[in-house]
This record gives C-alpha cells, structure tokens and sequence, in this order.
C-alpha cells in the first residue's frame, strides 16, 4: 500500500519502515507558510493520504485521488479536511485522537500557571533590569488558586485531562459540554452547567477544549464575553478561531478581562499587523504581560510526536489490511451515499 503524507514537517521517522514492505510513503514537504501541494501523480497513486498539518489543506480535490481508499489527519483537530466530499466518495476520514492529551492538559495549566504565578512577567521584568524587576509588584494576574473556578468549555479527552489537573490544584471544576450525556457529571464528580452565560459569568479561568465547527467558530466573542468578569483568565489551546480576536483584544483593552493564554491563532503564523498581536509585540501597556503566546506547540512532545505518526500510520493498515475502521469523523456522510 501507498501512502502519501502531505504538509510532512517532521523528520523521517524510523516508522516508515516498521510496518513491513507492503507499505510505502511518499513524503510531501511543507513548512509554516502554505506550499504548493502534492504532485498529480503521488495523489494518483496514493492508496491512503496523510495531511500533517493542522491548518494547511491537502491541496488538492478528492476526485484527484483515483485509488485512495482512507484519509487521516495526523492530529485530533480536522476542519481543514473536506469530509463531505471524500464522504461522497465512500473515503472515510478519520483522525488520531489519542495522542498528546497529557502534553495538551500540561499546557493548558502551565499557561495558567504563568499568569497567575507571574512566571514569564517576572522573568522578562529581571531580564529587562534585574535590580528595579528584583519585586513582586511586576506581575499583574498573581492570585490564589485554591477556590477559584476553573471552567472547561468542552469535557472530552483534552478536556477532562486538564480538569483533573486543575482540581488537583484545589480550583472548583465547572464545565458546559452540550454533547455529553446526562448524568456524565455525575462521573466525573464536577459540576455541569449548562447555560453559557451562566458559565462564562462564574468562571476565574475559562479553558477551551472543543472542536472547531461552525457552531464553534467565534464561540468565544462578544456575546459571551460579555457576561464575563474582570478577572477571567481566557486560556485556549483547541483551535484559534473559536476565540474571537477582535473581540479578545476589546476585553483585554477596556479591562473587563484580565489576560489570556493563547497556544493557538486564527492565522498561523500570528498575524502580525492584527491590532492585539501588534500591541504584544510592542510591549502596550494594555497587554503587557496579560497575554501569553505559544506557537500551536501544545501537543508537542518528542513521545507525542511518535505517537501522532505511529497512530496515524496504524489507523490506515488497520483499515487497509483487514478492514478495521477506527476513529472515522465523516460518518454521516458516508452513510448518506446513494
């Protein structure tokens, strides 16, 4: 079998020959920026097709895929893959969910423990001029953890990882998941609330964990900020455009929120001429050392970057070799073909 990886940015992998002769790679590289996408005949050719990237598409339409039986994100996050045309097709698509949920979860605490531990305020503060920054008084979002409400928006795998993380810190877990059964609080022993407003109101720190859909696009805007205090803390390491930017960078100006951690961005690479990107750049006063930036690197671990591509890789022969279908995301329509 045939399988051809696009937007590749990791090195070769020893994986690529740990699954027998049977199975080839065509290896499409790409960097940050968009590339030109795969060559017309690595896609003729390709019984399976990988794409790499988070945010890049594969590049090419699914009719130019003559033999390509499964797609596969190599990540969890796939709203940059065509699911209702390869669905039309009889392709699934699917992704690899279990892979960096820890390193996620890690993350989205160590952004919230660098504001409100002042980590990386008091750091630049010392490195700027280490007599002056020798004080407490230069890291503006220090507070107490213990009893503060930590409010996850989305209680899947990512999601409930970090919950326990932040509990174990003696924060007060709420979350708002639409799609969980009832009676999934009752399981995991922290309280569901299922207004939004209601959520966004109570929340110190609010962590966002759901999928990018078009009900999501922008969930996090001026309407639900809106109903927000000045101390919330906006931490999100899922996908950049559920956080609404512009509306992030009115809050965060007029104070009526006090700081954000950010892994992810509606434009990746940051947009640089972006009015909130621009006044981090600039050190503003309004934003210094209230917003934190990470380059999508959440995920990252060397353990799960094997992971991501092992899982990948197995989710295909599994479906190839013997007719296994795991972790399929564009069920329905499959099911909706003639």
């Amino acid at each position: 079998m045939r399988i051809l990886k696009v937007n590749t940015y990791a090195p070769d992998s020893p994986l690529y020959q740990a699954f027998g002769p049977d199975v080839t790679f065509d290896i499409h590289r790409a960097g940050a920026e968009a590339v030109a996408p795969p060559v017309a005949e690595s896609c003729r050719l390709a019984d399976a097709v990988i794409n790499c990237a988070a945010s890049l598409p594969i590049g090419v339409e699914p009719d130019g895929f003559e033999r390509c039986r499964i797609v596969v994100r190599e990540g969890v996050g796939y709203d940059n893959l065509d699911l209702e045309g390869w669905g039309a097709r009889g392709v699934p698509v699917c992704n690899v969910p279990d892979y960096g949920t820890t390193e996620v979860a890690d993350h989205a605490l160590a952004l919230t423990l660098a504001l409100t531990r002042g980590t990386g305020a008091y750091d630049e503060a010392l490195r700027n001029n280490l007599i002056p920054g020798w004080t407490y008084k230069t890291a503006p979002l220090v507070r107490r953890l213990r009893g503060a409400t930590f409010a996850v928006l989305g209680l899947g795998r990512i999601g409930l990882a970090t919950a326990r993380r932040a509990a174990a810190f003696d924060m007060k877990v709420i979350f708002h998941d639409p799609y969980l059964s009832n009676g999934a609080e009752l399981a995991v022993g922290y309280e569901r609330v299922r207004s939004l407003e209601e959520f966004m109101a109570r929340a110190d720190i609010l962590s966002v964990h759901t999928p990018l859909t078009e009900e999501t696009r922008g969930l996090i805007g001026e309407k639900t900020l809106a109903h927000a205090k000045p101390e919330l803390i906006v931490i999100n390491t899922a996908r950049g455009p559920i956080v609404d930017l512009d509306a992030l960078a009115s809050a965060l100006r007029e104070r009526r929120i006090a700081g954000a951690g950010l892994d992810v961005l509606p434009q990746e690479p940051a947009d640089m001429a972006h009015p909130l990107i621009a006044a981090w750049l600039a050190g503003d006063r309004w934003v210094r050392r209230r917003l934190i930036l990470t380059p999508h690197a959440a995920f990252y671990s060397p353990s799960a970057l094997e992971d991501m591509q092992r899982k990948a890789i197995e989710v295909i022969v599994s479906y190839l070799r013997d007719g296994t279908l795991m972790n399929c995301v564009n069920q329905q329509y499959l099911k909706a073909r003639p």
